[in-house]
């Protein structure tokens, strides 16, 4: 790296803290912080469990940001004075190009993180995959785009749960619900609720024919527990069978897995994942009360739509991103023109770039 370089990086360092420093206004949410902490050692702090969670919550998400500004701007300023005495070529300047690669992942990571405001971005993510027409082909176009979220999740170091998983009959699967836990999760993945488009060579295809296949994704916020949503039994219809999957001594043989219908919507969620009903019963009930909260953002957007005059109806093949495997090799997201040529890459759970630069595209147009 040449000095050029390294000096450019260091302009765009100063900048870029300058200003994440105006966006999360440090001063003023270290006084916010200290504000919740007096809260907390309020000796009735507790007589108000649901209150003091929500208070303990925000103060630790406060610290955790201002710890993290604080320790770029350190990093930055300490790299500003190794750069000042070492020269290029030097055994110094080689570790001073490391420093730098690093700092930049971490300020692109906090930069992310720092558009993830919205009331649930920081929370563990529900996500599904719904393949289209087409059978076999779109099973398997799922059954990929799984394999490719439990790659993004591993590189993140999130954890996942499987909730519920329908095989398809030849390949593939039918549908798969996934628990993705971790900080932001939420906040991330919303940028690839959509429907995702494949165009390829069918390996099902004796006549090795070109496809096209659609799965659709759905993104939800796990809800806290104390969220309130008023949910009556007699609007449940709750149905108990035994779970699918893997057989031999995987096999479940009691009637655990769970499907629960809401009547007044018609929403169905099943979970058949936990060997016990009632674990399967929590995790379909955490479903069902995202998916309603969901639901009910629709109708509110829908309606402020509706007194614009504006009428936009997203169909099936309305896709966010294609996936060109054939003829030639190409991820393309249509939101923003993000594109990556290495398909193998993608596919093995790189789409950091593709959430990025939807996320800030959002953030530039509030």
């Amino acid at each position: 790296m040449e000095t050029y370089e390294v000096n450019k990086i260091m302009s765009q360092f100063k900048e870029s803290i300058n200003d994440l420093r105006k966006a999360i206004g440090p001063q003023k949410l270290e006084e916010t912080y200290q504000a919740l902490n007096l809260k907390m050692q309020d000796p009735t702090f507790w007589s108000n469990t649901k209150e003091a969670k929500r208070v303990t919550k925000e103060a630790t998400e406060i610290r955790e940001k201002l710890d993290k500004f604080k320790a770029i701007e350190q990093s930055y300023l300490q790299l500003l004075d190794w750069y000042q005495v070492s020269e290029e070529g030097t055994e110094e300047w080689a570790i001073l190009e490391t420093d730098l690669e690093q700092l930049q992942e971490e300020l692109k990571v906090f930069e992310v993180e720092t558009i993830l405001n919205g009331p649930y971005d920081h929370a563990n993510a529900i996500l599904e995959l719904h393949p289209g027409a087409g059978g076999t082909e779109s099973q398997d176009w799922a059954d990929m785009l799984y394999r490719m979220y439990l790659r993004y999740a591993q590189k993140k170091r999130f954890k996942v749960e499987v909730l519920d998983y329908q095989a398809g009959e030849e390949a593939g699967i039918k549908s798969v619900t996934l628990l993705i836990k971790g900080a932001y999760a939420y906040g991330y993945l919303k940028a690839e609720r959509g429907v995702h488009r494949l165009v390829r060579i069918s390996p099902f295809d004796s006549n090795a024919r070109r496809h096209t296949s659609f799965v659709s994704l759905d993104v939800l916020p796990e809800l806290e527990e104390d969220f309130d949503i008023d949910l009556k039994d007699e609007d449940l219809k709750i149905d108990v069978y035994r779970s699918g999957g893997a057989g031999g001594q995987s096999v479940n043989t009691t009637d655990s897995a769970v499907r629960i219908t809401h009547l007044p919507s018609g929403i169905v969620v099943t979970c058949q994942n936990e060997r016990s009903q009632l674990k399967n019963k929590e995790a379909a009930m955490s479903v069902l009360k995202a998916k309603l909260m969901q639901e009910e953002v629709r109708k509110q957007e829908e309606l402020l739509k509706n007194i614009q005059g504006e009428q936009k109806e997203i169909g099936w093949g309305s896709q966010i991103r294609s996936y060109v495997f054939h003829p030639y090799q190409m991820v393309k997201d249509h939101r923003t023109n993000y594109e990556v040529g290495q398909v193998d890459l993608v596919m093995d759970g790189d789409i950091d770039g593709f959430i990025n630069a939807y996320l800030k595209a959002g953030d530039a147009n509030e």
